[in-house]
């Protein structure tokens, strides 16, 4: 039984981050093109509340956030090499499509769009979205430069996907040397013939993360957040 736990993880509010990936209708609306397939996860969990209590109070120290989107593109579907299973049903069923790049037209209120519940937490200066990913984790986007040109740290995750592109964000992170902290009731994932997806997910984090907190947890550690300890970074 792996039962090792490392030092406790301390929040320091400017070298630390609140970041999501996924945060779209498609997820997250009960008409959105991949919400059967986690509905009873996020029903659980109450996943949707709790990523708007960690905006409130990421909002509420001053805190960054960080969106990491997957959006698909006319382009992206003209792909000729294999795609995996999930890419394949996402193509097939239009999941987070948009029109172009160069324009916003149809992207209101679509499954590419954000809920509207989140948009004035991520209208706000304080909030990053980078360029999408388009596969799981942050090969494909801007997202770790992001964070690095902000002096990120410290990354409080979480997402609707979690065994997917929230893990896949996991592992690419500490792969570049930041202390994670998981949000484990603000993330969801879906069933398939060999078990549960979101359990698949707290199983690997436990062996991965730096932190496993509820999101009960996570608002109290961003609350009470101090500045960061910068002794190692130039100014």
């Amino acid at each position: 039984m792996f039962d090792h736990k490392t030092a406790e993880m301390t929040l320091h509010r400017d070298a630390t981050a609140l970041v999501f990936t996924d945060l779209h209708n498609d997820f997250l609306a009960p008409d959105g093109k991949a919400y059967p397939l986690i509905a009873e996860s996020l029903a659980r969990n109450d996943t949707a509340e709790n990523i708007e209590r960690l905006l409130r109070a990421a909002r509420s120290v001053g805190m960054k956030v960080f969106v990491s989107p997957h959006y698909y593109y006319p382009h992206d579907h003209r792909w000729v090499a294999p795609l995996t299973p999930l890419e394949d049903l996402a193509h097939r069923i239009g999941l987070v499509d948009r029109r172009t790049t160069l324009t916003l037209e149809g992207l209101e209120g679509s499954g590419a769009d954000f809920p509207q519940r989140y948009k004035p937490y991520l209208r706000e200066e304080h909030t990053i979205v980078t360029s999408p990913h388009k596969a799981y984790g942050t090969a494909t986007n801007d997202m770790i430069l992001q964070l690095r040109r902000h002096r990120i740290e410290q990354i409080v995750l979480a997402g609707p996907v979690g065994n997917l592109c929230v893990e896949a964000h996991l592992r690419d992170f500490i792969e570049h040397g930041f202390q994670i902290a998981m949000v484990r009731d603000a993330t969801a994932g879906a069933r398939n013939d060999e078990g549960d997806g979101y359990q698949a997910a707290l199983i690997n984090w436990r062996f991965l993360a730096h932190a496993m907190w509820s999101t009960s947890e996570a608002v109290t550690r961003i609350e009470s957040s101090g500045p960061a300890a910068r002794s190692t970074i130039a100014a």
